[in-house]
């Protein structure tokens, strides 16, 4: 049985060249680039080129690309690194965040920071919406570009022009984990203080993110030994991690427009196809949202089932967002106004240039089956 994976929010399948490039780090090009022999220096090397290829991609300077474990960190680091030593004790930031964003911001609210959270209006956070919230005491606003259930898009550039318009102390954290590499980045046009990516959402391997750092000599590190990254975070480097995101960044730069254009068309026809095939359904992303998520409601049919069923038959799915997948409920679709039998039967599919219209055609199918027997046997929609 073929293996159809629509959940590539999640992560995402390495591609063969990037897992090479891995394979190259940890089996040849093994040596400690802080070594300074040759060998060392060579891997060093590599690494610069992989770094300023990185700061292309976002129009940034190789400088302010720091290398770490994933988008984890990266966040972390972000928001920490902007609130120590701020004078103000103010942080905006929204109700659909990533857990990685808001479980930080609810320490910091815990130790007697401010903070507001702006809520969502018909599914959609507006970028005046932020700018309204901002003080003269706010020290961060911090923001998902893309949503990584619903798949909603927040204008970056209007907020961060307008931001340091009306506050210009006040630093700008973007969460690009899923919009790099889907959507176009400009460090410049959003006037983005820090902007963190995930090296695993872009067929690269897990363990591996950048973090964008715009003034580097204002830079707080988190890690601290021994001055690995020019000393904004120690630690010797995951070459093999590295190697393959530089690889996946090359793949992924070079062919963007066609690829990204490829999985909109894909999840397009998926939308189209459930539309036709399936009733009492309800889109929960926008159709102007980015182009690999899909997040949809079966009315009557709760999503745990839905994904059990289809793993049964190969096919993988998600509920939400994978990191916090096995707690209850989903605080984004939440804060969507949605109701409780529109989140319990709540579906993310996210696709990749990896999938086809074949496989989607393939998933309807045993989708609509399912759907259908799970309605049979609670009597939805009958009285």
């Amino acid at each position: 049985m073929k293996e159809i994976y629509f959940d590539n929010s999640a992560t995402t399948k390495p591609y063969p060249e990037a897992a090479d490039q891995a394979r190259l780090a940890i089996e040849e090009m093994f040596h400690n680039p802080s070594s300074i022999y040759s060998r060392g220096i060579a891997v060093s090397r590599k690494m610069e080129e992989i770094r300023e290829m990185t700061a292309e991609t976002i129009n940034a300077k190789p400088r302010s690309i720091v290398f770490t474990s994933g988008g984890t960190e990266s966040i972390n680091t972000a928001i920490m690194s902007a609130l120590r030593n701020s004078r103000g004790r103010h942080i905006v930031t929204t109700e659909y965040e990533h857990d990685a964003t808001l479980n930080i911001i609810k320490k910091y609210e815990r130790e007697g920071w401010k903070v507001t959270y702006i809520k969502p209006e018909d599914g959609k956070i507006e970028a005046e919406s932020i700018l309204n919230a901002v003080s003269s005491d706010t020290a961060l606003v911090s923001v998902m570009h893309v949503n990584n259930e619903t798949g909603n898009i927040i204008d970056i550039n209007l907020l961060g022009t307008e931001l340091k318009k009306k506050n210009p102390g006040t630093a700008l954290h973007i969460d690009a984990v899923q919009s790099y590499m889907k959507l176009r980045l400009d460090v410049e046009k959003c006037s983005a203080d820090y902007l963190s990516i995930s090296g695993h959402k872009i067929h690269a391997v897990k363990g591996t993110g950048v973090l964008y750092v715009r003034d580097t000599s204002r830079f707080n590190p988190v890690f601290l030994g021994g001055g690995q990254e020019k000393g904004y975070r120690s630690g010797t480097e995951n070459t093999p991690g590295i190697f393959a995101f530089g690889k996946a960044v090359e793949l992924n730069y070079g062919d963007f427009n066609k690829k990204t254009e490829y999985i909109r068309d894909l999840r397009d026809y998926f939308r189209a196809s459930l539309e036709e095939n399936i009733e009492n359904i309800r889109f929960n992303s926008p159709e102007e949202g980015v182009c690999h998520i899909l997040n949809v409601s079966f009315k009557g049919a709760k999503a745990e089932i839905l994904l059990h069923t289809l793993e049964s038959r190969g096919i993988y799915v998600s509920t939400g967002s994978a990191c916090s997948s096995k707690k209850k409920g989903s605080h984004v679709l939440r804060s969507l106004g949605l109701r409780d039998i529109e989140i319990e039967g709540a579906i993310r599919f996210s696709l990749s240039s990896l999938n086809t219209k074949e496989e989607i055609d393939s998933c309807i199918s045993e989708l609509k089956a399912a759907v259908e027997d799970i309605r049979m046997i609670t009597k939805f929609g009958r009285r």
